[in-house]
């Protein structure tokens, strides 16, 4: 620990990082920092910089596979309440990185903000959204972003504006380390017709999705003209098992963790599916899971 002298009091060693996970799974990480403030993040950043040392930012762990041998060097888990403050200012919502997309979409609509709210039921992190540009079929969550604060790997804090972002499915241009907070330019809506709205959008999407109770993830994201979920289901590979790891029967673009479950039996269901979908129905399917 000599190396994270004077962080001792938000860096631990050989942190399991399965309880942050969806999937409840994974080894663990070498180091794990908890910062409280974007001061001590940079002081983190500069410091494995200065040693070599790897950094990988985590948020709401839904999109990410932890192999069971743990990952090497430095995981910044951006939990604090300093990472995750909502505010609004006229038709603009800012968040930081860590707040939770559905919350910022919640408070959007009870502003009488719309925009956002197709997106409700997407999980993870506003820092998660933005650098993968969350969305559904017709909308995403860079269309609405004005700016975003990031910060480089030598912990300096540079915004990029609109003309300097570029969204497309499942893409941004956003490369840099860590996102710190973003800015949405939204419309105002009468606020008792956003909240119905969001409620009927939330039943339908709730309504394809695997029970909550599960251990799940998303697998693939969808090529151009059809749905991953779909040709998953053509190949013959709904409810496809190996190990613990199953492809959902209710919606066969989702992974679900069972009882005994390991982070290898996920990353083997992943290549399986990938090569049965591509050797059947001459489709490469691409993650939508990261896989650390």
């Amino acid at each position: 620990m000599s190396m994270f002298a004077g962080f001792e009091h938000i860096v631990r060693e050989r942190e399991p990082l399965a309880p942050f996970m969806w999937l409840r799974l994974g080894g663990h990480a070498e180091y794990l920092a908890e910062p409280t403030n974007p001061q001590e993040l940079a002081g983190l950043v500069r410091r494995c910089r200065e040693n070599d040392v790897s950094v990988r930012i985590l948020g709401g762990g839904s999109n990410i596979v932890v192999r069971d041998q743990g990952v090497p060097g430095l995981v910044i888990h951006l939990g604090a309440a300093a990472f995750a403050q909502i505010t609004i200012a006229d038709n603009v919502i800012s968040a930081g990185a860590g707040a939770k997309l559905g919350h910022v979409i919640s408070t959007a609509v009870r502003e009488g903000l719309a925009g956002l709210e197709p997106l409700v039921g997407i999980p993870g992190t506003v820092g998660g959204a933005l650098h993968g540009n969350a969305g559904t079929d017709n909308h995403d969550v860079g269309q609405w972003t004005t700016s975003a604060e990031v910060m480089t790997l030598s912990g300096e804090i540079v915004t990029h504006q609109r003309d300097e972002l570029r969204f497309a499915y499942r893409y941004s241009n956003i490369d840099e380390l860590v996102i710190l907070r973003a800015h949405f330019a939204l419309e105002r809506d009468d606020r008792a017709e956003l909240i119905k709205r969001l409620q009927r959008i939330w039943i339908v999407k709730k309504s394809k999705q695997p029970p909550s109770d599960e251990n799940m993830g998303r697998l693939f994201k969808n090529p151009i003209g059809i749905r991953a979920a779909e040709l998953i289901e053509q190949a013959g590979l709904k409810g496809a098992k190996i190990g613990g790891a199953e492809i959902s029967d209710h919606h066969p673009n989702f992974v679900v963790a069972r009882a005994g479950a390991t982070s290898d039996d996920v990353v083997r269901l992943i290549e399986l599916v990938r090569s049965q979908v591509r050797d059947r129905l001459g489709v490469e399917l691409e993650t939508d899971i990261e896989i650390w």
